[in-house]
């Protein structure tokens, strides 16, 4: 994560896609499905956030030609109202499962809601000041 001004701030969840310069997301919502048996994946939906547009839309691409190489570890942070960071989860061996962007409406005041869903292998809770690799 990159210290300094964040332009997610004000979401409660700051995600790094995995590539320098994160975050690249902040979302509202952060949920996750586990599936059952030992070696299954996990489904991790984020709701309600916006996204920086070249690291999904690279991300989307690589995932278009090489699905393999589409596998990345991708961190979410929990904010605080302080906007401290208080936990992180790293996603490890995720790809992109589902991606639904805003719509728009010039007439109306609704916030735009995105949704995005990865298939992880799986989630380990980092502790304070430890990293994850990419």
């Amino acid at each position: 994560m990159t210290t300094g001004p964040r332009p997610f701030s004000q979401f409660s969840f700051l995600v790094d896609l995995g590539i320098p310069g994160g975050p690249h997301a902040g979302f509202q919502e952060y949920s996750h499905i586990k599936i059952g048996g030992l070696n299954k994946s996990t489904d991790v939906t984020m709701k309600r956030g916006v996204i920086s547009a070249p690291a999904l839309q690279d991300w989307l691409n690589q995932r278009k030609k090489a699905p393999p190489q589409a596998h990345r570890t991708v961190a979410v942070t929990l904010q605080d109202e302080q906007h401290q960071m208080v936990r992180t989860w790293a996603l490890l061996g995720a790809s992109i499962i589902k991606f639904v962007g805003p719509t728009l409406n010039g007439k109306s005041g609704d916030v735009a809601i995105e949704e995005l869903v990865l298939g992880v292998e799986r989630i380990e809770l980092k502790k304070e000041g430890e990293q994850y690799d990419r």
